[in-house]
């Protein structure tokens, strides 16, 4: 029998993933609870049914837990005293890109609530199409029982790990990737201020092509996502730990993604001046 799977929420990693799992006959389920239309109007074309709470404890054999990382604890709470009490309880996948202690806490929590809790990480994009889409990495005592869902088109990998272990995959992986689009933005910025950005983009092209084609690609994309990023600079500081002179580079990070985000909902300037860099 196909299972059926709660992902709260259908954001357009979530419902891209659920589009994926319908297409293979999964029933996908999730809350719909105060989302707005266009939060709505992806469940609906990712084929997702809204439930309440209870349906989606009662229903589903796995609820996902998708949605920015400033959301998860809240998220987690709502469900955890509730998957407790259940007969046949779901197991709950937070796959959030949350600190390493910040899931120990979610774990604490469930823990004290009877409740099972696997550790998820999700690198990559949202699925499109028939391409493999992101990875999938789960950790904990459970994550062995999620094996299954390979069979519907999800890339499955079981960290050898506790609760925590595919959370620190994950920090390690964005402090490379999300740490390498900071430093490109920071010293192009900086370059462009003094008067350096043309033949900076001009030595990185006879030196660095593949860089720079990266930066061309990478940058921009960054803008609209710049705001979510920002905690999770500050997760990877965590991480690293505050003994430790390099957490300060997340630190710094998490300021130039959060003006980053203010400069895209504003004047802009930051933007302008890296989209000049990579348009000369």
């Amino acid at each position: 029998m196909t299972p059926t799977i709660a992902i709260i929420a259908p954001g357009a990693m979530g419902s891209a993933i659920a589009a994926r799992l319908n297409r293979q006959g999964v029933k996908v389920l999730t809350s719909l609870e105060g989302r707005g239309s266009k939060s709505r109007a992806r469940a609906e074309a990712a084929g997702m049914q809204h439930a309440e709470d209870q349906r989606l404890v009662d229903e589903a054999g796995v609820i996902f837990s998708i949605v920015p990382p400033s959301e998860a604890n809240a998220l987690a709470e709502r469900f955890a005293v509730r998957l407790g009490r259940a007969a046949h309880a779901p197991l709950f996948v937070d796959c959030n890109a949350v600190g390493v202690s910040t899931m120990t806490g979610i774990d604490r929590l469930f823990r004290r609530a009877g409740a099972r809790l696997v550790d998820g990480a999700i690198i990559g994009f949202p699925p499109k199409g028939d391409d493999q889409g992101p990875a999938f990495y789960f950790s904990g005592n459970a994550a062995p029982e999620l094996k299954e869902l390979a069979k519907y088109g999800l890339d499955v990998h079981i960290v050898d790990g506790p609760i925590g272990a595919a959370s620190a995959l994950k920090l390690s992986y964005a402090g490379i990737t999300k740490g390498l689009v900071a430093i490109a933005t920071a010293m192009v910025l900086a370059a462009e201020r003094a008067g350096a950005g043309s033949a900076l983009k001009a030595e990185l092209a006879a030196s660095q092509p593949q860089l720079l084609a990266r930066f061309a690609k990478t940058l921009p994309d960054m803008y609209p996502k710049a705001y979510r990023w920002v905690e999770e600079m500050h997760a990877i500081s965590e991480f690293i730990g505050g003994e430790f002179p390099e957490a300060l580079i997340y630190k710094g990070a998490a300021g130039l993604y959060e003006r980053i985000a203010a400069d895209l909902s504003g004047e802009g300037e930051a933007c302008r001046r890296i989209d000049a860099f990579l348009a000369s």
